[in-house]
């Protein structure tokens, strides 16, 4: 069944030496930037248990075009690092990794509901033993209990479930549902019959990390990113831009299409679509909202990815929003030519000196509801604060981090935050 291989016990770090056989049901591999703990859990262990032949990997982003440039890289260079790859098949199109010996890891994303479904290994009467999540705070609460449920059929080993992750900020459901109760920031360890949590820091990993890799992270000012990338511990942040918000399940109001979350019933009537352009470092992030008397509903992501094109955008929104307004950063005016040549109706939104305040004022005006599924933007208001000068002193001025889909929707009430009637024209108002 398995490969004669030989592996080196000294070729992983001292930190994950105690995960190596480890096969407690629910592992959580998390901590600072830079610990190692994606190559050990990918590029090594995943790789290796392969070779051992029994185990089946399912690896997940939440967008599967990010797979690329993580789980999929790291096991690649883990092959090479290894000297397997004569062991191995790598399909970069269907984005497999086949041992000689049949066992195989998949790696997909999250956001293509209907192609996860029917994913299966190739070898005969195998399953998916272990389904591997990276970046896992990215992804919702409820499709991780649809992943634990998928998790069936006898096999010889013990199913795994494996997290990796940075700790974002501490009301992440992730932390309610795994750590409180069990954790302190000074612990490195838990474990019982069916959850293990392990963190690390940059400290388990300075031998292959530069002097200026360490500097970066020892020097780091910004208390919170110092916390959670530098020591590993889960982010609390204080002078948060918006408190006035709750996260909320909207199915009852809005009836919702699972598989391609797109609502097929229309409640509200009048919808505020925007959208945030991005590509290589920032997501092109895309939000749909509505108004009743003092709540502000945020229904939807509409999208929230990386290294779209135009093109590809406009492919996305169409069958959400057809031929409703969508207000853009006006910053990309060709961009939003470019949308509207696709048949998108995309409209510039007004920016200008104290734009981004007014519009949080506004914002600030509203109780804010967000539908549960929409976990991107619930990160970023998560972590949305105001700035600080030397001295500790909160700045009217919020951190540009963590702010597309907010940005997203200011843009999408924009005519609405400017109050000068000269801000109101036509083009504005989506009339043409």
């Amino acid at each position: 069944m398995g490969v004669k291989f030989d592996i080196n016990p000294n070729i992983y770090n001292e930190a994950f030496k105690p995960l190596v056989r480890d096969d407690t049901k629910m592992q959580i591999i998390f901590g600072g930037s830079s610990s190692g703990k994606s190559y050990f859990a990918i590029g090594q262990r995943m790789i290796i248990d392969l070779l051992k032949g029994g185990r089946n990997y399912l690896g997940l982003r939440n967008v599967g075009r990010t797979l690329r440039g993580s789980i999929y890289n790291e096991a690649v260079a883990g092959i090479s690092s290894l000297k397997a790859d004569k062991y191995f098949s790598v399909n970069k199109t269907d984005m497999t990794i086949t041992c000689v010996n049949g066992y195989q890891a998949v790696l997909a994303g999250l956001d293509d509901v209907n192609k996860l479904k029917s994913i299966r290994p190739a070898k005969p009467g195998t399953v998916f033993t272990d389904i591997l999540i990276e970046e896992a705070t990215e992804i919702k609460e409820d499709d991780f209990k649809q992943l634990e449920r998928r998790q069936r059929g006898k096999v010889d080993v013990r199913k795994r479930i494996i997290l990796l992750f940075n700790p974002i900020y501490k009301t992440h459901w992730i932390y309610r549902r795994f750590f409180s109760g069990k954790w302190a920031d000074d612990d490195e360890r838990y474990q019982d019959d069916n959850l293990l949590i392990h963190k690390t820091t940059y400290k388990d990993n300075q031998s292959h990390l530069d002097e200026d890799d360490v500097k970066l992270l020892e020097d780091e000012t910004n208390k919170y990113w110092h916390d959670v990338f530098t020591l590993g511990n889960w982010g609390i942040l204080g002078d948060l831009v918006f408190t006035n918000w709750k996260v909320v399940d909207l199915s009852e109001i809005i009836t919702f299409d699972y598989d391609k979350t797109v609502e097929r019933r229309n409640n509200f009537g009048t919808y505020y679509n925007g959208l945030d352009f991005g590509y290589t470092n920032d997501p092109t992030a895309g939000v749909r909202s509505a108004i009743q008397g003092t709540k502000l509903f945020l229904t939807h992501e509409l999208l929230y990815e990386r290294g779209l094109t135009n093109d590809m955008i406009a492919k996305a929104l169409k069958p959400q929003i057809n031929r409703e307004v969508i207000r853009c950063d006006s910053s990309e005016p060709k961009s939003v030519v470019e949308l509207q040549q696709h048949g998108i109706n995309a409209v510039p939104a007004l920016k200008g000196p104290g734009s981004v305040n007014y519009g949080i004022q506004y914002l600030q005006q509203f109780e804010i509801l967000i539908d549960k599924r929409c976990q991107n933007f619930i990160n970023e208001i998560e972590l949305y604060q105001w700035e600080k000068d030397k001295d500790g002193n909160v700045l009217n001025k919020a951190v540009d981090k963590n702010n597309h889909a907010i940005d997203a929707l200011r843009y999408a009430h924009d005519y609405l935050i400017q109050s000068r009637p000269k801000y109101h024209t036509k083009r504005s108002l989506g009339v043409f």
